[in-house]
């Protein structure tokens, strides 16, 4: 599919996503909504892809949130957003393919949203992050309140949702959101490492894995969380998946498994 506001890039099982209106900071506007909904539906439903890269264009701005002027220019409400919510992202719940945001200038407000929903934060040096809605009298409801209370606590949220902080690439990984700070130019290369190790693992297991985690969060208690795992949809797709088997497989043969994603 032909893009106008985003480019999507296949290499092996790897997309790669980035916003691409770096002469407003790749902030989003509704066209940008609905091709990211598309974008990512097309990945979720692809058996090949296993693993999805989300970054912006330029050197300024990961993307700067909702475009306000653009939103004003069309009267077209900011909030009226795909079926998976703010970005095509923040509500897709049920996506258990892992996501990595190359965080590589500005994340602010839905683009600070955007950052959390993904698995994995890696920052420039250059990144900042931060909810600035009430400096123009707004709330951000594409889930950056609830998940960055989630992921770094909830006096540490208040700060800097409160304050309408925002914070450096070093105090975000001080913070504990992001997992890696590298050099702008370094980027590119530190995301491609991760990818590597995410994918020399058994992608179903990965999925397994990352839906255990984030649905064993909701139960009620940790007896809970293992009790119903059995029942999540990745789970139990691990469970009877042919590269179960060929992990010991090829443990057993001293070779390197040969994963299928089924």
């Amino acid at each position: 599919m032909d893009y106008e506001y985003i480019e999507v890039e296949t290499a092996g099982h790897v997309t790669t996503i980035t916003l691409n209106r770096p002469q407003v900071m790749n902030a989003i506007h509704p066209p940008m909504h609905a091709e990211m909904q598309t974008a990512l539906d097309a990945f979720a439903t692809d058996s090949d892809q296993y693993v999805c890269v989300i970054t912006g264009a330029g050197d300024r701005a990961f993307c700067a949130g909702s475009d306000l002027k653009a939103a004003a220019q069309s009267g077209i409400s900011g909030r009226a957003y795909p079926k998976s919510g703010y970005a095509g992202l923040i509500e897709r719940f049920d996506l258990s393919k892992p996501l990595i945001a190359a965080v590589n200038g500005v994340a602010l407000g839905g683009g600070f949203e955007i950052a959390l929903a993904c698995d994995v934060i890696i920052a420039a040096e250059t990144a900042r992050f931060g909810l600035p809605e009430p400096l123009v009298g707004a709330v951000a409801l594409g889930g950056g309140l609830h998940r960055l209370a989630r992921q770094i606590g909830l006096k540490q949220a208040m700060g800097m949702i409160l304050g309408a902080q925002s914070v450096t690439a070093a105090e975000g990984k001080e913070l504990g959101f992001v997992n890696e700070i590298v050099s702008a130019t370094d980027l590119k290369s530190a995301v491609g490492s991760w990818c590597e190790r995410i994918l020399k693992c058994a992608p179903l297991a990965i999925r397994a894995s990352k839906e255990t985690v984030l649905r064993g969060l909701d139960e009620p208690s940790l007896a809970a969380a293992m009790k119903n795992q059995n029942s999540y949809p990745a789970f139990a797709a691990w469970k009877t998946a042919d590269d179960t088997l060929e992990g010991p497989r090829a443990f057993a043969e001293k070779r390197p498994p040969r994963w299928r994603g089924r």
